[in-house]
């Protein structure tokens, strides 16, 4: 029998091959493989079985808290990292000491009561244990210890809740429109005038940079300003988006200029230049430091609140300025494939890399929604529905006619 160049396998007198080796003080032999590779093969198998079970039992316990730490951490420089932090600071405070073998349905319904009887949202609740998805996942699939096993040997099936609280959007009409931003001070007016013109998220408003500002001239002697929003600030973060401004979004954004070196908006108000420059520049920002005693304070929130409050709009969410740009977009018979990217929704026809034709239509059809137009009819009939609904309740009528 002579030795093949693979050790611990050899090659039997009648042209069969055998194993025969030692690994981690545990034998393994067998004969009369047809050809070296399935040698190779067994032997390879049997070192890994051997492996594996010398380090069965050998998983350390994580918690979640440990868990969370790090998952919070590999999200630091992303800006889901603060409402991830937001959704797993109570979770942490009441089950942060469970290990991550032990998180189940059952292991969480406490913690899903206590925040439902607190009056957070269905949605709310599933961020959560969505975070606790993705901790389970990560921990499951990629965090490995020295020995290499896995933080968990397979991730538990959480079940997130039925949205049955769910809010209906709300987009505003012409009127509300104006109402509302009467009662807006100087910087939020501007900030939801030009969310009303282009539809962008909350937190693409709250990051808008100097320097992803592009200007171009979409059409003759019209130097229009575009900004390119990196990935880490889109939905889903797949690729760079653009933000196409039409003439009141510009006039807006000029006015911007030169009230902070890198955001867009910011507190600065409407003062001389020389009480801006003693104040001093600072970006808009959502929250203020913590305080003793006294959950984060939401300087945005508290202005929006008031604003909407004040304007008899007390159920209006920013979001529901970017539905309002949606159904008006619609109502001037914009196409969907433009609608797609001005909303920055999956299934758009365009490309990522934009041809100036295509800037010039998305410019087009913001322009078609600067001001009351072709669709002022049907936001006039969604109020007068909303009126209509409320009158059923309160009449408890069945049906209810439109006067002609």
């Amino acid at each position: 029998m002579g030795r093949s160049n693979k050790a611990g396998i050899q090659t039997a007198s009648d042209g069969t091959f055998d194993v025969d080796a030692k690994y981690r003080k545990r034998r393994i032999r067998k004969r009369g493989f047809a050809s070296q590779a399935e040698a190779e093969d067994f032997l390879i198998q049997q070192k890994e079985a051997i492996r594996v079970a010398g380090t069965e039992g050998l998983r350390p316990k994580v918690t979640l808290a440990k868990a969370a730490a790090r998952y919070l951490l590999e999200k630091a420089d992303t800006p889901s990292a603060e409402p991830a932090s937001y959704a797993l600071e109570p979770l942490i405070a009441q089950v942060g000491s469970l290990t991550l073998d032990q998180l189940d349905d059952d292991a969480l319904a406490a913690f899903i009561d206590d925040r439902k009887a607190h009056g957070w949202a269905d949605k709310t609740v599933n961020n959560s244990l969505e975070c606790v998805r993705a901790i389970c996942n990560r921990a499951a699939k990629k965090w490995r210890f020295p020995n290499r096993l896995t933080w968990l040997e397979s991730a538990p099936h959480i079940s997130l809740l039925r949205l049955r609280d769910q809010r209906s959007p709300r987009p505003i009409t012409w009127a509300e429109q104006e109402t509302l931003l009467t009662h807006c001070p100087g910087y939020l007016a501007k900030l939801a005038l030009f969310d009303l013109n282009t539809g962008v998220r909350k937190n693409v408003l709250a990051n808008l940079r100097w320097d992803w500002e592009i200007q171009l001239e979409i059409v003759p002697d019209v130097i229009s300003s575009i900004f390119i929003v990196p990935r880490e600030y889109v939905k889903g973060r797949k690729h760079e988006r653009i933000i196409v401004c039409n003439s009141i979004a510009q006039g807006i954004v000029e006015s911007q200029r030169g009230k902070h070196p890198e955001f867009v908006f910011t507190y600065v108000k409407d003062l001389p230049k020389w009480a801006r420059l003693a104040k001093g520049p600072h970006r808009l920002g959502w929250q203020l430091p913590e305080r003793p005693h006294k959950p984060l304070a939401m300087r945005f929130e508290y202005a929006w609140n008031k604003a909407r409050a004040a304007a008899g709009l007390g159920d209006l969410h920013l979001h529901d300025l970017r539905h309002t740009v949606g159904m008006r977009l619609r109502a001037a018979g914009i196409s969907d494939r433009t609608q797609n990217e001005i909303l920055w929704h999956a299934g758009g026809g365009m490309t990522e890399h934009y041809a100036v034709a295509q800037l010039r239509e998305i410019y087009k059809a913001l322009e078609a929604i600067r001001q009351p137009g072709a669709d002022g009819e049907s936001l006039n009939l969604l109020a007068i529905m909303r009126d209509m609904r409320q009158r059923q309740v309160t009449q408890k009528s069945p049906t209810l006619r439109i006067a002609a």
